[in-house]
């Protein structure tokens, strides 16, 4: 079994509200991150995971200057490295206590060209917008906390036309 950590906590308590990097936090089935306004309203939504090594692939895409953009730009609520990221729905994570389901890939928004543009595009590929989870058990999350991949349907690759 992969394993990783927690590099990497946040939450925000509103539509567009900047985002709260946390220590620790709690989550639950009814509400995902206590404190972030999308868990209890996306019940397939729950907890974003971004990897750091994501993350990097696609900065690496975009100008120098991208360098500096905080991973917090990508709004996920957990970041994590160490291990790369199930591409498949039903896939399940431990994070500490934490179990949570992989519902699909987070898909960019236009809020990362916002953010910088070119993001949007360079995060696409390949999953490294990170994935959607849904909350199994709940528990507290905190930095530092091991990641395991425990289950994995086989990885989900959608060919476009062309």
């Amino acid at each position: 079994m992969s394993a990783g950590r927690v590099i990497g906590l946040a939450r925000r308590a509103v539509r567009r509200a900047p985002m709260e990097e946390l220590a620790a936090g709690d989550i639950t089935a009814a509400a995902g991150l206590a404190g972030d306004f999308k868990g209890a309203k996306h019940p397939t939504r729950q907890i974003t995971i971004l990897a750091r090594e994501d993350w990097q692939d696609a900065l690496a895409e975009l100008p120098p200057d991208a360098a500096c953009l905080h991973w917090t730009t990508r709004r996920a609520n957990l970041f994590c490295e160490g291990l790369r990221l199930p591409r498949a729905a039903g896939a399940v994570l431990a994070i500490g206590d934490v179990t949570l389901e992989v519902t699909g890939q987070t898909h960019p928004c236009k809020r990362m060209d916002e953010a910088f543009p070119g993001l949007l595009k360079a995060l696409a590929p390949d999953w490294r917008g990170g994935v959607t989870c849904k909350v199994v058990r709940g528990g507290t999350v905190q930095i530092g906390d091991p990641v395991r991949l425990v289950a994995s349907p086989p990885e989900t690759v959608r060919k476009l036309p062309g």
